[in-house]
């Protein structure tokens, strides 16, 4: 009979091992969902896996997409360490874009490019400004934030649904619900001439290497992962849960809304109801498959977005169904909570003794 036996102490090589695992039962799994629909399970794993880093105009997709969810994965990364549950980074995101759109809305033909240093401080305002409500009602009353952030979500979702039809809507735009689109002078540069990935790629590589020495070379990272991991001992240390609490949400805030500015002053480059792609959400499962490490966090937002392209290439080239990236997502999440159970236990084979 095969057995969970506690293990003395926890196995610091499973700890790592245990994202590959979990990609591998993910694959496995994913090949015998290929065969149940009928399709050509290795073409259409190759679909996922190969075909995303098969040239570099992928390896540009991938970054243009790794790219929101390594920042707001990061900010979920130092939320979750400090023992804080922000689950709506979607929400923080989409608020960004709206700040972010209203100040290149106000652009001129004569604005220079200074705009789009303007335009990203208005993301990363519009985030707070959203995760602040969230700190706000966990600070003065003691509100769930799981639940108050999870919520948020649609609520910003549904004011991005009243601008773009509404206010903000493009006269010329033939009925569509969406802005304008944004002048060149707001669009975020590209990192390359020709390619579609901004220097929001750069962006979020110097953010890792920040949140990195934040958490593990300062103090006051330390302090938050105190609190997160032993809250008795933090306050007798004398280390504020209140100040991890707004640490840790407004850093969230600040990194989702960042984010949000980034997509809807470059790839996008207007203001429309599909801001909302489900990044938010997805970099829950980047943060946990990254170990909460930043350098893990950018590893997962890269395997992520793989999942998101291949998705798309198996929908058109194979008929396969659009919510598959999500199933993909899910199995990922599902197959690593498992195997992290080796983590604390290893198996046995044999009568429970």
């Amino acid at each position: 009979m095969l057995r969970l036996e506690p293990r003395p102490q926890p196995s610091q090589w499973m700890s790592i091992a245990s994202p590959v695992l979990a990609l591998l039962v993910t694959v496995v799994v994913g090949l015998v969902l290929f065969a149940a629909l009928g399709k050509d399970p290795l073409r259409a794993l190759g679909m996922f896996l190969v075909e995303p880093i098969r040239s570099g105009y992928a390896w540009g997709e991938i970054a243009i997409k790794a790219t929101p969810l390594a920042l707001i994965g990061l900010g979920l990364a130092v939320c979750y360490r400090s023992n804080v549950w922000n689950i709506g980074a979607e929400g923080q995101f989409v608020i960004g874009g709206i700040a972010a759109a209203g100040v290149a809305l106000q652009a001129g033909p004569g604005t220079g490019r200074w705009i789009v240093v303007v335009i990203l401080l208005a993301g990363i305002a519009g985030g707070i400004a959203w995760a602040a409500l969230v700190a706000v009602l966990r600070d003065r009353f003691n509100a769930g934030e799981i639940l108050v952030s999870l919520m948020l979500v649609y609520v910003a979702v549904l004011l991005l649904g009243w601008i773009v039809e509404g206010p903000w809507k493009d006269p010329q735009g033939y009925n569509f619900p969406q802005t304008i689109t944004f002048l060149p002078a707001t669009q975020v540069p590209r990192l390359v001439a020709g390619m579609r990935p901004t220097i929001g790629v750069v962006i979020a590589l110097v953010l890792a290497g920040a949140t990195w020495a934040f958490l593990f070379r300062h103090y006051a990272g330390f302090a938050l992962q105190v609190g997160g991991l032993a809250p008795a001992a933090a306050r007798y240390a004398g280390f504020s849960s209140r100040r991890a609490l707004w640490v840790a949400m407004l850093g969230s805030g600040a990194l989702a809304g960042l984010a949000g500015a980034l997509e809807v002053a470059g790839p996008i480059g207007q203001l429309t109801p599909h801001l909302p792609a489900g990044y938010g959400f997805a970099a829950i499962i980047v943060a946990f498959v990254g170990r909460l490490h930043p350098l893990g966090v950018v590893l997962a937002a890269i395997l992520m977005s793989m999942f998101y392209i291949g998705g798309e290439l198996a929908q058109s080239r194979m008929g396969l169904p659009k919510s598959l990236t999500g199933v993909f997502q899910g199995l990922l999440l599902f197959s690593l909570l498992a195997c992290d159970t080796l983590i604390h236990n290893r198996l046995r084979f044999g009568k429970a003794v």
